[in-house]
């Protein structure tokens, strides 16, 4: 686990700060990973919205996953030639705005997801006039999940629906394991395997009907993507791996869950004591606005005091977030001005909290924005 320099040039406090080499190595680890796993990476920048990391991740990935129409519009100006939206686009302005950047790049593919009649006919009424198609995946989901069809059933009505469309193409399956707890229990790992199954027939099932030489099947996550390579299809296909979290990796839930052997949480968010109000407690300047906290509290993974590294304070753990304070117990040793690191737990819920974050390289500490 890297320690930042606590000497670093931060112009205020708290601060995200950011370590380059490590997000390189986790995008090299994730990209052979997925070679062997007989798949291609789509990674879901919706993780970082940051160029200078989406543009690391471009040379080795088949295309990159988006969540939203604004998302696919920002990866277009990063270079990205191949986008997923991992949802159903139905408002009218989104998708004359992708029909307008396909007429626009004769080489951008889109594809978009449908698990619905009126969803496929909304597509329908943009582009049955556009010059270029949109390729549609059918979106397969899980009883008490989120989106996407729930059965075999479903399936040939929808690919029937999606074939009779004008300006739509049926280019393939989506699914999306990561919707499970993350836990590897012996009951949460059946229900992924179950609905990795499924997508799995659905897509053989379809297979002689699809509308592309190459069809999709999609699968998403970073937490069961071992799952999901399990259950590839037994037709010609191409296997795309939407994972986001890799890139920064976390020092909680996907540090405990991830099948995915060396990466390195490269993410920290420095933070300044700033009030020691009892006996083994102490406060810190950053909360709720500054740290994610839906997959757990932050974790202190280091203590400074004067720009040394301070060996105090190793059972301190963070109990409970304000606004922009932190309540941080077991805290002896810790006192006022002394300066924290914090783990994230979840990084796609951190990037979007800072307008600048510190990136911190070899031979430079530069300022990135996140495009959120």
């Amino acid at each position: 686990m890297p320690h930042f320099d606590p000497a670093l040039p931060v112009s205020t406090l708290p601060q995200m700060l950011l370590d380059v080499a490590a997000v390189e190595r986790n995008i090299g680890i994730k990209e052979a990973w997925t070679r062997e796993h007989g798949m291609v990476l789509a990674p879901h920048i919706k993780t970082t919205m940051t160029a200078e990391i989406v543009r690391r991740q471009l040379p080795g990935s088949w295309g990159v996953t988006v969540a939203t129409t604004g998302q696919a519009v920002q990866a277009i100006e990063w270079g990205a030639a191949r986008i997923i939206i991992a949802n159903e686009v139905l408002f009218h302005g989104h998708l004359e705005e992708l029909r307008a950047r396909l007429a626009a790049s004769p080489e951008l593919e889109i594809y978009c997801l449908a698990d619905s009649a009126a969803g496929v006919q909304a597509m329908a009424e943009v582009f049955e006039v556009s010059p270029r198609l949109l390729n549609v995946l059918i979106d397969v989901g899980t009883p008490g999940g989120r989106t996407g069809i729930r059965s075999e059933a479903e399936a040939e009505p929808l690919a029937a629906a999606i074939r009779s469309a004008r300006g739509l193409l049926l280019a393939g399956v989506s699914a999306y394991e990561g919707v499970a707890p993350n836990t590897r229990t012996d009951q949460n790992l059946a229900g992924i395997d179950s609905h990795c199954r499924l997508a799995r027939d659905i897509f053989d099932e379809l297979h002689p009907v699809f509308e592309v030489d190459l069809p999709v099947f999609s699968n998403g996550g970073s937490a069961f993507q071992d799952r999901a390579a399990a259950f590839l299809p037994r037709s010609t296909s191409v296997n795309v791996l939407r994972s986001g979290c890799y890139v920064v990796h976390d020092h909680g839930t996907y540090q405990n869950v991830s099948p995915v052997h060396g990466l390195t949480a490269a993410v920290v968010v420095r933070a300044l004591v700033i009030s020691a109000p009892e006996p083994g407690r102490v406060v810190l300047n950053a909360g709720k606005r500054e740290l994610a906290y839906d997959a757990g509290l932050p974790v202190i993974v280091s203590r400074y005091r004067h720009g040394a590294l301070l060996s105090a304070g190793e059972s301190a753990v963070l109990t409970r977030l304000f606004d922009h304070h932190a309540i941080v117990d077991q805290a002896e040793g810790l006192g006022v001005g002394d300066v924290v690191d914090l783990g994230i737990s979840h990084p796609c819920s951190v990037f979007d909290r800072w307008r600048e974050i510190v990136a911190v390289g070899d031979d430079a500490v530069e300022t990135w924005r996140p495009a959120f």
